[in-house]
């Protein structure tokens, strides 16, 4: 069974021009629980994401009529971080090389049966779900990051605008910030943009 089978289903897009196959398979992954959408071509399944559609995971043929499963799966990757396996009757190096590339989490060959898939899915919901989680942990470092050092202009500003050590003028800055009820982060930035603005207009108006 999926995992947590207790919370909302997992959803999953699948694009498949076979409309056989698409039909099969979306049914076959429905009774083991799964949500499923289907598209059968990369522009329809574009339409579903610009709709509003955030699958958990898509299975993309990788032959469809007009733009193929790979540019679908580089506009997964590079727009939507949806993540994604690929679906082929053929499995050549090449392209089991660029669907990597890519990004993907899989490589299935068809014809596919569904119970036999079923804990390779299990295994890209994962490893999607621990990237996730991994992108989450760097940007909070990155404002984290940015924050901090927002902070330590700010408080080089402070210390030259009323003669503070380095402390004093932390500690004014936190002080503030508390009885504001704002964070410090938002303040500093604040202050640095005073400064800004200051000093353009002394540019300015020395032209």
């Amino acid at each position: 069974m999926p995992s947590e089978p207790s919370a909302t289903p997992t959803h999953l897009l699948l694009v498949d021009d076979d409309r056989l196959i698409l039909a099969t398979l979306s049914r076959g992954l429905r009774e083991i629980g799964y949500r499923v959408s289907c598209a059968e071509t990369a522009e329809e399944a574009q339409e579903l994401l610009t709709s509003g559609l955030r699958p958990d995971l898509a299975l993309l043929d990788v032959r469809l009529p007009g733009a193929d499963g790979l540019s679908l799966a580089e506009r997964l990757c590079e727009l939507d971080r949806i993540p994604f396996v690929m679906l082929s009757a053929y499995s050549d190096e090449a392209t089991v090389q660029r669907a990597a590339s890519l990004g993907a989490l899989g490589y299935l060959v068809k014809p596919l049966d569904t119970a036999g898939i079923r804990p390779m899915l299990e295994a890209a919901l994962q490893r999607a779900r621990e990237q996730a989680q991994l992108r989450l942990n760097r940007d909070q470092l990155q404002t984290a990051l940015h924050n901090d050092r927002d902070i330590n202009v700010a408080i080089g500003i402070t210390m030259v605008q009323y003669r503070l050590s380095r402390q004093a003028a932390f500690d004014m800055l936190r002080t503030a910030a508390r009885s504001q009820r704002r964070k410090l982060a938002v303040l500093a930035q604040e202050i640095i943009q005073t400064s800004e603005n200051v000093l353009q207009g002394s540019k300015d108006g020395a032209v």
